[in-house]
This record gives structure tokens, sequence and C-alpha cells, in this order.
């Protein structure tokens, strides 16, 4: 059974002929159940802080489960988020490189079709080169015509033969 200070105040023993002295006896007591009361309080009050401990230290786990969900979590976003981003530049460099061959594609094909451009007009050059050439001999071969004594026709006849008819300034 658990006594309180007020047991300890309220206690009387029985007195005898020749015990202690009752002053004494109530004195003591009365000090005995003040200090008592005291640590009963005090028990009390740490008792309390201890509770209130208990509680804060359940608040701190509850919390650190809540930090480490929070991180782990955390940690799986930024996984995920490098593996997009892996991903997602990988995608960009494939589809550069496909514009890049289609770039270097038409590039070859243009180079081809200038290629093939400068050989035309390389043979165009050649027969124009050609037309002139027979242009040029026939009339060397008209000039030297003209120069033939025995001909019917006078160099002057031969000359306007040749050249383009004029137009009068004023016909104009």
């Amino acid at each position: 059974m658990r006594m309180t200070p007020l047991d300890v105040h309220n206690h009387r023993f029985p007195t005898r002929w020749k015990g202690y002295d009752p002053a004494d006896v109530d004195g003591f007591l009365e000090l005995l159940a003040q200090d008592y009361e005291a640590m009963v309080h005090e028990v009390e009050q740490l008792r309390e802080v201890v509770r209130r401990q208990e509680q804060r230290l359940t608040e701190l786990q509850a919390n650190e489960g809540v930090l480490r969900e929070t991180l782990l979590t955390a940690q799986s976003m930024a996984d995920d988020l490098r593996q997009t981003a892996t991903k997602e530049a990988e995608i960009l460099i494939g589809e550069a490189e496909v514009r890049a061959e289609k770039v270097l594609d038409a590039a070859h094909r243009r180079a081809a079709k200038l290629a093939e451009d400068i050989r035309e007009m390389k043979a165009l050059r050649s027969r124009v080169a050609g037309a002139v050439r027979q242009t040029i001999e026939t009339h060397l071969a008209l000039l030297e015509g003209l120069g033939a004594p025995d001909e019917e026709e006078t160099c002057e006849e031969k000359v306007a033969y040749l050249t383009p008819p004029q137009r009068s300034r004023e016909s104009a």
C-alpha cells in the first residue's frame, strides 16, 4: 500500500509510559511529511516531463519515417528524371543524326546534279565551239572564194550578198 504525505502527517503512534517524546515525534513526522510531499510533487513533474518527452519522441519518430519516405521518393524521382533525360537525349541525338543524313543525302544529290549540269554545259560548249568553228570555216571559204578572179560576180556583189540588208533610217 502506498502512503501519501497526508497519511504520514496524520499517523499517530500509540503512547507508552517511557516512550519517545510525542512533540519530537510529531515534529519529525511533520518534516518527513513535507519532504515526502515535495518528492511526490517532484516525481509527478518528472513523470510529466517524461510523458512530454515520450510524446515528442513519438512525433520525431513519425517525422523520421516521413523524411525517410520523402528521401526515398526524391531519390526515385531523381533516378526517373535521369533516365528520362537520358532517353530524351538519345532521341534527340537520333533525330539529329537522321536530319544530318537527310542533309548529306540532299547535298550529294545536289552535287551529282551540279556535276551532270557541268557535263551538259561542257558538251554544249563543245557543240557551240564546233558550230562556231564550222561557221568560221564556212566564212573563210566564202572569203577565199571572193578573192578568185574567175568568178562572174564582183567582190562588191558577194559582200552585198553576205551582208544582211540594211533598213533605211526613214522606215525605222
